[in-house]
């Protein structure tokens, strides 16, 4: 079934002024070619400051570039969901491994947002997961309680615990992995987050539940909030999360990716969420179960 389209907008940056504005969109959704925008402003599906845009045109920093995408038939993605917790002022899900948190990439409809938001409509989430990950997310209902949420997001007042499943046997019981993490250039997505020396602080705390022959499975506590950071930390250090695609060893991802790039096929979820209540104080405990037949139950 076709969604309703999406409409980007995207404000041109000074860094930009002066590039032809094909040179640009094929810069800025590394996604089509050259050839493929040309067949898209062709179509007048580009705007730029509300004109119907040819391609040729040099962008100024400052204005509005909409690219009105055309309805199109999503990527199948799970649609059901666990209701964990619902107040006036929370809703807190367990989110199955691959439906999105957010819209992005292909999705609009087939979103955890989007379904949540048909029963829910004021439910905006305090976090994401990326895709594959399953478990806990937590939505506030009114701005009073995504404000504090938000506020306590990344301190020790909030307390996020996942399971990962990770390749190699880990030689150490416990890893307290604190590997920047930040932008980096990659030849295919544009740029995506990895380890970085450069990057913003991070912290995370690994700990051996199980090994097998080949595998670990770690319980991770995380310190701050950075996009990926399981992910980019355990394979930092010499653990990548069993069937990701993109991060490979160091974190750094992987150049050569293995068909149309992805979030999903990896094992990780999110556990335990502990916090106090935005409204009435109260400490809350939550807690998602493993996906039935998930290897991450080893």
């Amino acid at each position: 079934m076709l969604n309703r389209g999406y409409a980007y907008a995207t404000i041109i940056s000074s860094k930009c002024h002066g590039q032809t504005l094909l040179s640009y969109l094929a810069g800025l959704y590394p996604h089509s070619t050259p050839q493929v925008w040309q067949q898209k402003l062709n179509k007048g599906e580009v705007t730029l400051n509300g004109v119907i845009a040819t391609g040729s045109e040099s962008v100024t920093s400052g204005q509005t570039l909409i690219w009105n995408r055309p309805p199109w038939i999503e990527p199948d993605a799970p649609r059901h969901f666990e209701v964990l917790l619902d107040d006036p002022h929370l809703l807190a899900v367990n989110k199955p491994s691959g439906l999105p948190t957010l819209p992005g990439a292909g999705f609009m409809e087939n979103t955890l947002l989007r379904l949540v938001q048909k029963h829910v409509p004021d439910a905006n989430p305090v976090h994401r997961l990326g895709r594959g990950t399953s478990g806990i997310v937590l939505f506030a209902k009114t701005p009073q309680a995504a404000s504090s949420l938000t506020l306590n997001w990344n301190s020790p007042k909030t307390q996020k615990v996942y399971r990962a499943l990770a390749q190699n046997v880990a030689l150490q019981d416990v890893y307290e992995i604190l590997t920047p993490i930040g932008r980096v250039p990659h030849p295919r997505l544009g740029s995506v987050w990895a380890a970085n020396p450069n990057g913003k602080p991070s912290k995370s705390l690994a700990k051996v539940i199980s090994r097998s022959a080949s595998t670990t499975t770690f319980e991770v506590s995380l310190y701050s909030g950075r996009p990926h950071q399981i992910r980019i930390h355990l394979a930092s250090v010499g653990h990548m999360l069993v069937g990701d695609p993109l991060y490979g060893v160091t974190g750094q991802p992987v150049e050569n990716l293995p068909g149309v790039p992805g979030d999903g096929g990896y094992f990780l979820h999110a556990e335990f969420l502990k916090f106090h209540h935005p409204i009435t104080g109260e400490q809350i405990n939550l807690e998602a179960a493993l996906p039935s037949g998930s290897p991450l139950h080893q």
